[in-house]
C-alpha cells in the first residue's frame, strides 16, 4: 500500500478505514435509539484513535519497523513471543473477518436498496467482486473513484447535520457527560470499535516508513506525523458526529434502523427525493471501499507478526486475505438482520481493542527500540485510560449477557 509524497499522509488511511457501512450504520442507530445521550462515546473514541494511532506512527518512524515485526522481538522467551504472535494474528484475523462482514453486508444494502434484490444475494456478489479486485490488481485503478464517492457522502452528512440545527445544549451534554440508557451499551462498545480500529495500529506503523523516509528529519517528520494523524481522524470523528447528529434530529428517540431505505430518510431535508438513491450509492461506495481495504490491511498484519516477506504475489498473503474475504462473505450472506450482523462487528472490534492496545503500549515503552522517543508518563497514562476504558464497558456487557448483573 504506498503513500506518495505530498499532503496527504498515513492519517488518511486510518480515517478511511474506519468511515465505512460499520460507521454509517452505528452512528445512525446510534443517534436514532438514544439521541444525543452516546455521543460522548464518540468522542472519547476520536481521542482513543488519536492517542493509540500517535504512538504506532511512532513506532513505524523510530524503528522503521510495523508493529508486528516489533512484537517480534519484544518477548525473549520463545514460547511468549509465540503465543503474543498467535494471540495477535487471531485478533487481527477474528476481528478484520467481522469487519469484512460488515462492509459486505453494507455494500450489498445498499445494493438492495437500488434493485429490489436481497442484500443477500448482493453480498456474494460483492465477495466475489472484492475477491477478484484483490486478485488482479485493479483495486488501484477503482479505490480514487470510490474514495471520492465516500468523501461526498460525508460532505452531504456535514451539510445535514447544519441543516437540521441540532440542540447545541443537548448535544453538549451528550458529549461531555457520560451515559449508558437503557439497551444503548452494544451501540457504545460498537461506536469504539468502528472508529479505533484495531488493524489500523498495524497499518499506520507500517505506511509512515513509505511517507517519510528514513533520510528525512526524524522530528520534522514526526511533527508531521502527528499534525497528519491529528488533522485526519479529527475530520473523520466530525463526519461520524455528523451521521449521530442528523439521525439524532431525524428520528423519534428510540426508532430502530433496519433498512438502508430507513437510514436514508435522515438526508431528506437536504436531498429530498434523491435521499434514497444517494445514499444507497454511498454505502455502496463506502462497502466496496473497505471491503476492499481491510483484507490487505490484515495480510499486512499477519505478514509482519509473523516474518513473511510483504509480497501480495505470495501465496501465504493471498491465502490470508482470501480467507477474511470468504469468512465475512459467507457470513453476511446468511445474516437476515444486516443492521443488526454490522453493528455487532463492529462491537467484536470494540471488544477486540483492549487486547491489541496493551501489546502496543508493551512495544511503545521499550527504550531500548525507541530510545527518548518511547513512551513518556502521559502517553501511558492516556493509553491506560484508553485500555482500561474499552476493556471495562467490554466486561460489563459479558456481564449483563450472562445475566450477572441486570440492565
Amino acid at each position: 500500500m504506498s503513500m506518495k509524497r505530498g499532503f496527504l499522509g498515513p492519517g488518511l488511511l486510518v480515517t478511511a478505514a474506519f468511515i465505512g457501512p460499520g460507521t454509517v450504520t452505528t452512528a445512525s442507530q446510534a443517534g436514532a435509539g438514544f439521541g444525543y445521550a452516546i455521543a460522548w462515546a464518540l468522542i472519547f473514541a476520536v481521542l482513543a484513535t488519536i492517542v493509540l494511532q500517535e504512538m504506532s506512527a511512532r513506532l513505524g518512524l523510530v524503528t522503521r519497523e510495523g508493529l508486528g515485526e516489533a512484537l517480534r522481538t519484544t518477548f525473549g522467551n520463545r514460547a511468549l513471543r509465540a503465543a503474543v504472535v498467535l494471540l495477535v494474528v487471531a485478533a487481527i484475523g477474528f476481528g478484520n473477518a467481522a469487519f469484512e462482514m460488515g462492509n459486505i453486508a453494507g455494500a450489498g444494502l445498499g445494493l438492495a436498496a437500488l434493485t429490489g434484490v436481497s442484500h443477500q444475494h448482493w453480498a456474494v456478489v460483492v465477495g466475489v467482486g472484492a475477491a477478484v479486485v484483490l486478485a488482479t490488481g485493479v483495486y488501484r485503478i477503482i479505490e480514487r473513484l470510490l474514495i471520492a464517492m465516500v468523501v461526498v457522502m460525508s460532505v452531504v452528512f456535514v451539510t445535514t447535520a447544519a441543516m437540521v440545527r441540532p440542540d447545541p445544549g443537548e448535544l453538549m451534554r451528550g458529549m461531555c457527560v457520560p451515559a449508558l440508557p437503557a439497551g444503548s451499551l452494544l451501540t457504545v462498545i460498537a461506536l469504539i470499535g468502528t472508529t479505533v480500529v484495531p488493524y489500523n495500529l498495524f497499518l499506520h506503523a507500517s505506511a509512515v516508513k513509505e511517507k517519510w523516509p528514513a533520510s528525512m528529519s526524524l522530528e520534522k517528520s514526526m511533527m508531521q506525523a502527528r499534525l497528519d494523524t491529528f488533522v485526519s481522524v479529527l475530520l473523520g470523528g466530525m463526519v461520524t458526529l455528523a451521521i449521530l447528529v442528523t439521525a439524532a434530529a431525524c428520528y423519534a428517540p428510540g426508532t430502530t434502523l433496519e433498512s438502508a431505505a430507513a437510514m436514508a430518510e435522515q438526508l431528506e431535508p437536504l436531498l429530498g427525493r434523491a435521499a434514497q438513491a444517494f445514499f444507497a450509492v454511498g454505502l455502496l461506495a463506502a462497502g466496496l471501499t473497505s471491503a476492499i481495504t481491510a483484507p490487505l490491511a490484515a495480510a499486512y498484519a499477519t505478514a509482519g507478526a509473523l516474518g513473511w516477506a510483504v509480497d501480495l504475489r505470495s501465496w501465504k498473503l493471498r491465502a490470508t486475505w482470501g480467507l477474511i474475504v470468504l469468512v465475512g462473505t459467507v457470513l453476511a450472506a446468511v445474516g437476515h438482520r444486516p443492521v443488526h450482523a454490522i453493528i455487532a462487528a463492529q462491537a467484536a472490534n470494540g471488544i477486540l481493542l483492549p487486547i491489541v492496545a496493551v501489546f502496543l503500549l508493551v512495544v511503545v515503552n521499550r527504550r531500548s527500540l525507541l530510545g527518548k522517543w518511547a513512551n513518556g508518563w502521559m502517553a501511558n497514562l492516556l493509553g491506560a485510560a484508553v485500555v482500561v476504558t474499552a476493556a471495562g464497558l467490554g466486561v460489563f456487557k459479558l456481564g449483563r449477557t450472562l445475566g450477572m448483573w441486570g440492565g
